[in-house]
């Protein structure tokens, strides 16, 4: 498929950056403390090993999701059938979310064992068409495994964080009955690690978060080839970024999963209702689906806007939009074939 390659390419230089930023970091950690890299290492692996096994299991107790039984939502089950057979996966298990806000999301440790997960506040503000499109949407998370390339790699900039709390805490806290010069040693020791740490974290958070994004754009992209309807999931984002913003909820810790992220709706809404009556063309008090498209495009070219979006797991919805309306025009063309699926990212 055309470009699918460059998602491959994207995924391996993210991962060898922060493999390589991680390594280095672990050198210079190592060498302060005088500790031996192979302990190190092996502490790290086993980190990882350890999120890949539980984070399924974290996720939907975290969530509360509840596993449907067959036969209790025929349509849905139907619906995830037909498409995941067009794509060729497996059918994941489903569940509901018992809460209003309007998302979706897979979660797993393989293809074979995935769950798609959703909102009974998305069946229930979605139209059936706009739920197919977020299907199909999750279903391109399965195709490319997203689900399991992001708990590994976000495991990094965790145990970086960690690493950086720990030595901040120990440096603050050295005691007191040891020589002065030794304790001034160890504290400069331990700073100088906490210090390292918080820029690992950083550094290797942006290049998680970027990958987060532009696997973001692939999942649309292919839930457009999957639905053969790219306008259901533009409706979709646009109805789903509202919902969120709404929500009094504070983001949970599975947010890199949904389809959308509460914390960046907050954010893009929050701005757009500032200057509401700006947006509002028909003047009848409230932002249909059309104005609301309008007004993310405006805001989402301010430089606050984009300086955000660097720390974001999502892309902005706009841009998420304008990749699908591209999309949407080539497939009215009769241009759009399905070696090109990824051509417009």
């Amino acid at each position: 498929m055309g470009r699918l390659a460059e998602l491959k390419l994207a995924m391996g230089t993210s991962i060898f950056l922060a493999a390589f930023i991680f390594a280095l970091f672990l050198s210079a950690i190592m060498i302060i403390f005088q500790v031996s890299l192979v302990y190190a290492v092996i502490c790290t692996i086993l980190f990882i090993l350890i999120q890949y096994l539980i984070g399924p299991a974290i996720v939907a107790s975290s969530t509360r999701l509840r596993y449907l039984e067959k036969g209790e939502n025929p349509w849905l089950e139907e619906t995830v059938k037909e498409l995941a057979e067009k794509a060729g996966l497996p059918m994941p298990k489903l569940a509901i979310v018992p809460e209003e806000t309007p998302n979706a999301f897979v979660f797993g440790r393989t293809a074979k064992d995935a769950t798609l997960a959703v909102h009974e506040g998305l069946l229930k503000k979605l139209n059936k068409d706009e739920v197919r499109g977020v299907i199909g949407h999750e279903l391109g998370h399965i195709k490319h495994l997203d689900f399991i390339v992001m708990t590994v790699l976000s495991a990094l900039p965790l145990i970086a964080y960690i690493i950086a709390r720990a030595t901040w805490e120990a440096g603050r806290w050295t005691p007191a009955s040891r020589k002065r010069e030794e304790r001034s040693s160890i504290k400069a020791a331990f700073f100088a690690a906490a210090i390292i740490s918080y820029i690992v974290y950083i550094v290797s958070l942006l290049c998680v978060r970027g990958l987060s994004r532009l696997r973001e754009h692939y999942a649309d992209a292919y839930s457009a080839y999957l639905t053969g309807s790219p306008r259901s999931l533009q409706s979709a984002l646009a109805k789903i970024t509202y919902g969120l913003s709404l929500s009094p909820k504070p983001p949970s810790g599975a947010r890199p999963f949904y389809i959308g992220d509460p914390a960046t709706a907050k954010l893009e809404i929050s701005a757009i209702m500032e200057k509401k009556a700006e947006y509002d063309l028909d003047k009848d008090g409230v932002l249909d689906e059309r104005e609301l498209e309008l007004a993310m495009e405006r805001e989402a070219q301010s430089t606050w806007t984009k300086i955000n979006t660097w720390f974001s797991t999502h892309p902005p919805t706009f841009k998420r939009i304008l990749l699908l309306r591209e999309i949407e025009m080539e497939m009215e063309s009769g241009k759009y074939t399905v070696d090109h699926i990824y051509e417009k990212i």
